[in-house]
């Protein structure tokens, strides 16, 4: 029996894959047979390669070819034993796999551009990182400002080494993006500004960093009546309540005038207050119309263009509708919290019905 007959033999009775491989490294590994006799033909005389080399590589391609057969039947075999031996219970639970959750901060940021692109406005977006004009100076806060003042503000280091390089801030609100909005395009302006503000302040209901959104309406013939239908429309759709009643404070705000803080009316059920009802009353935004020279500095006629702002946090908004109870747990990267308070991406809850016309 010559080598090759003896190698396909021992190949096709190979039992199993393991026993396979062996032979597949006897043969045709590094220091195989059938390698040994492939390295022999490079010391042999060109007469003897000429007659040699054809039966060596023929030998190689049968026993090459010989493996594939037999794993491809080997594979085949292991096959049809498990589909005739495995059974798969079908009725036992499926593995918990970890699932991610949507932060309810994104939850509610979700919900607030549902519902005013529902009411014809857009979303905006600027920097974080702000100078001091676009975020105090056109807001009709002057350099004498207490909002300007370190313990309220977060200013940034100079980053060129000039000392008469202005500082910037990381920015205080979202107000700026009202700046650059009505700056960079002609009204009439329908804005919401969501984002993340800064201020110097922590404890169970403010973070050093928190979420905002505002809202800007530029036009002709605006007034506070616009204001407050839009407020009302707004809180009624996002809390999913036609028993909203609001009250609207006079206040004052550097960049609107009159201002006006609103307060929600509030009730218990079930032992936890829920916005709804008129039991007693909470705040929940600031707002008003705004104030001529904040159009006046966007290079705006105030005589021609009035508006409304209004302003919110939106982890505040989370907390009542949700019914959390610290905001610095927003931020704390807890997995039992967000697993306890956060939405299945599949199961978020959708504002269904819409704003009602």
């Amino acid at each position: 029996m010559n080598d090759a007959e003896s190698l396909t033999r021992s190949i096709g009775e190979a039992p199993d894959l393991a026993a396979l491989e062996q032979l597949r490294v006897a043969a045709l590994g590094k220091s195989g047979s059938v390698t040994a006799q492939l390295k022999s033909l490079g010391s042999m005389s060109p007469e003897e390669r000429t007659a040699k080399a054809p039966h060596v590589h023929a030998l190689r391609e049968q026993v090459t070819a010989a493996l594939a057969q037999r794993k491809a039947a080997l594979e085949k075999a292991e096959l049809e034993r498990k589909l005739a031996t495995e059974k798969i219970d079908l009725s036992l639970p499926a593995t918990d796999l970890a699932v991610g959750t949507v932060h309810p901060v994104s939850q509610v940021l979700d919900e607030l551009a549902e519902i005013f692109a529902d009411l014809g406005f857009a979303v905006a977006e600027g920097p974080e990182i702000e100078d001091q004009w676009h975020n105090f100076t056109a807001l009709n806060m002057p350099e004498f400002h207490p909002a300007r003042a370190m313990q309220d503000t977060f200013y940034c280091e100079r980053i060129d080494g000039s000392d008469a390089a202005e500082l910037h801030v990381l920015r205080t609100h979202t107000s700026p993006v009202q700046v650059r909005t009505m700056t960079s395009q002609p009204p009439p302006i329908r804005i919401i500004a969501p984002g993340r503000v800064y201020r110097s302040d922590s404890d169970a209901t403010h973070t050093p960093m928190f979420h905002q959104v505002e809202g800007l309406v530029i036009d002709r013939n605006i007034t506070m009546g616009h204001l407050k239908w839009t407020l009302e429309t707004f809180l009624k759709a996002f809390f999913e309540r036609d028993d909203i009643v609001l009250r609207m404070r006079p206040s004052y705000f550097p960049f609107t005038e009159p201002s006006a803080e609103v307060d929600v009316g509030w009730s218990m059920e079930k032992g936890r207050r829920v916005v709804g009802g008129s039991e007693g009353w909470m705040e929940v935004l600031g707002s008003g119309m705004v104030h001529p020279k904040v159009i006046a500095n966007c290079g705006l006629d105030p005589d021609e263009w009035q508006g409304f702002a209004f302003g919110t946090g939106v982890d505040r908004l989370a907390m009542l509708k949700y019914g959390m109870d610290d905001l610095r747990a927003f931020f704390d990267g807890d997995l039992r919290w967000l697993k306890h308070y956060g939405f299945r991406a599949l199961d978020v809850p959708t504002l269904s019905g819409g704003v009602g016309a």
